[in-house]
């Protein structure tokens, strides 16, 4: 019985050993989907659409907003003068006024409304070109992680020789400049698997975190 379990501990620990030594020949590296997504000339154009189009809706919102803030101010200026029944209707013009500004700000800030929902249509396929790029990357390459500094988790270090940044911005064909990424000066070649804490995977489809964000919200001024 002792000679078996020092068997199976024996094996335990060849294991082990054998996994972590696999761990370490495999190789992980980064890139900050931020930078990327900031050098494409079709996520600019994205970003000031959506700019514009919520500067369009807030002047709406604000229109109403006026409106109603200006009812409010009449009634109480008129409401001495008021019989019962006219107090009542304008109360009810009130209360209307307040549930169109409320309607109004739903459809076009809300959770699911026109603004979250451009975003999605236009960042969408942007991020997902951007997922393909790193894959393209990390194959070529032969990485077997690819983190994302910004992907939602937290990276305590990052060694900038593992940033594949630059790479998976030539392999998007987008021209890198002076005031971007650029390699490190051992030139970033690949090395053994470092301890890299980050976000996996695609980037997230809802994190403009990232370029200026469109409130998916307003609020009453």
């Amino acid at each position: 019985m002792v000679a078996n379990m020092k068997r199976l501990i024996i094996l335990a620990l060849i294991a082990v050993t054998g996994f972590a030594q696999a761990q370490r020949s495999q190789l992980m590296g980064f890139v900050d989907s931020d930078v990327i997504l900031g050098k494409m000339p079709e996520y600019q154009a994205a970003m000031r659409d959506l700019q514009d189009m919520a500067g369009k809706f807030e002047g709406e919102a604000n229109q109403l907003k006026m409106s109603l803030d200006q009812m409010q101010r009449d009634y109480l200026a008129e409401e001495i003068l008021l019989s019962n029944e006219q107090k009542k209707l304008r109360k009810e013009a009130i209360a209307a006024k307040e549930q169109e500004l409320y309607q109004f700000r739903e459809a076009k800030f809300g959770p699911n409304g026109i603004l979250v929902n451009e975003r999605m249509k236009l960042v969408k396929p942007l991020q997902d070109k951007v997922y393909d790029a790193i894959q393209t990357v990390a194959k070529k390459e032969g990485y077997a992680f690819i983190f994302d500094k910004n992907g939602g988790a937290l990276m305590l270090y990052a060694d900038p020789k593992f940033d594949k940044t630059v790479e998976v911005m030539e392999a998007l064909g987008i021209t890198t400049t002076e005031d971007g990424p650029t390699k490190p000066v051992n030139g970033g070649k690949p090395g053994a698997a470092g301890s890299n804490n980050g976000g996996a995977g695609k980037p997230n489809a809802n994190k403009p975190g990232s370029k200026p964000p469109v409130n998916s919200s307003d609020s009453d001024e």
